[in-house]
């Protein structure tokens, strides 16, 4: 097994409801500057607003679980230019909508306990560590067992399923894989995909990819599981997961997708169909117009990449080379100032910028190590001045 691997359940809880509780009835020590989550707060893109407004009289009809044609027509042309897959992708069978991505991570791991071949009396899910907290409830709900897999710095900050013992590869159902990571923005190859895809057919369990910052990237943009997929021959247990939140700027939109194995999405749609959120009609139209465009998207790039080079000119002689490849996250190795609960008192108690504790965002492991317990992570969410101020302050309080 992977070094500090764990299969224990460990008790999940929510990082921003034990933040709200570490800094409670502190006064910040300056104007706050919220670098906690993750919601993009650049400019919703202009399309927006007119098509939503041609398409509102839809809010008066039911939406279909398997959403429009439009939609599904849109989210494959995407895939097509963005993976160069060559129309390998079914719109009609190999595509469903999804009130956010969130959603359909957690109702991926029940079907995949519904649905999967093997027979296992005490199935697990395989969960990156530091993680995204709806893999962890997604696996809770299934009545599966969590194995977190350590991704920080001896790892490239991503998980090694190589390094996972194949006993316990056997029992699993599912596999949470993000690229660009959250919150390290750590990025897999297209060998790497490979290498999971392989290993989830061999062993039985379903590939989630969670690719929803593959568009908030510094110069490459990411290789994703659908292109090693196809590269493979099919797209048999591997299902991608994305969203509009990031990529356009729309977390309040709720909107995003899920593409890949048609004979999941064929079982997991008459399980939607009785469980799982519509997305309604107008939310659809919106989505596929600015899946069409992607000037805004560049431009969004180019507004989190500034604020990256300020970062690395602002930040770098304290911490040295601190850019990831993907995501618009920092994540701060805080260790020689305390580690990162203290380092988060310390920010908001006398520079009034709020952070998140490296060790909110994992779970500490059966030997009592946790991935996340020296760093924090900044969302770099905020306009530039903001954000540089933000950098101002962290170094004036720590250098």
């Amino acid at each position: 097994m992977t070094s500090r691997a764990s299969a224990s359940a460990p008790t999940f809880v929510s990082p921003f409801a034990r933040l709200n509780d570490l800094l409670e009835g502190i006064a910040p020590g300056a104007a706050a500057i919220n670098l906690t989550v993750g919601e993009p707060r650049h400019a919703v893109p202009a399309i927006v607003a007119p098509v939503l407004a041609s398409a509102i009289a839809d809010f008066g009809r039911y939406p279909p679980i398997k959403g429009t044609d439009a939609f599904r027509a849109a989210v494959a042309a995407w895939l097509d230019r963005r993976y160069g897959l060559d129309g390998a992708i079914d719109p009609a069978t190999m595509i469903l909508p999804l009130n956010g991505s969130r959603e359909g991570l957690f109702y991926a791991a029940i079907e995949a306990r519904m649905t999967c071949s093997k027979a296992v009396a005490d199935p697990v899910v395989l969960l990156p560590n530091p993680f995204y907290q709806a893999y962890a409830a997604g696996c809770t709900a299934a009545g599966a067992t969590p194995v977190m897999l350590p991704a920080d710095s001896s790892t490239g900050f991503l998980p090694d399923l190589e390094a996972v013992a194949p006993e316990l590869l056997d029992r699993a159902i599912a596999c949470y894989f993000a690229s660009p990571a959250n919150p390290q923005g750590a990025v897999a190859s297209l060998d790497a995909w490979r290498t999971l895809i392989r290993l989830a057919r061999q062993h039985g369990f379903f590939l989630f990819a969670d690719e929803c910052y593959s568009e908030i990237y510094r110069l490459t943009p990411p290789s994703g599981v659908l292109e090693a997929a196809k590269s493979l021959g099919g797209f048999d247990h591997v299902l991608a997961f994305n969203s509009l939140s990031k990529r356009s700027n729309l977390p309040g939109l709720r909107c995003g997708f899920v593409a890949g194995d048609p004979a999941f999405i064929r079982r997991w749609t008459g399980f939607r169909n009785m469980a799982a959120p519509q997305v309604p009609l107008p939310i659809q139209a919106v989505a596929a117009a600015v899946l069409g465009d992607e000037a805004h998207v560049e431009d969004n790039r180019r507004l989190y990449n500034a604020k990256f080079e300020a970062a690395e000119r602002m930040l770098s002689p304290l911490f040295g080379n601190i850019t990831p490849p993907g995501g618009f996250f920092l994540w701060l190795d805080v260790a020689r100032f305390g580690g990162g609960e203290a380092v988060t008192l310390k920010l908001w108690r006398e520079a009034g910028v709020r952070v998140v504790p490296g060790g909110y965002l994992a779970a500490t492991d059966d030997t009592g190590h946790n991935p996340g317990d020296a760093y924090i992570r900044l969302a770099l969410v905020d306009g530039l001045d903001a954000t540089t101020e933000a950098f101002a302050r962290l170094v004036g309080t720590l250098a």
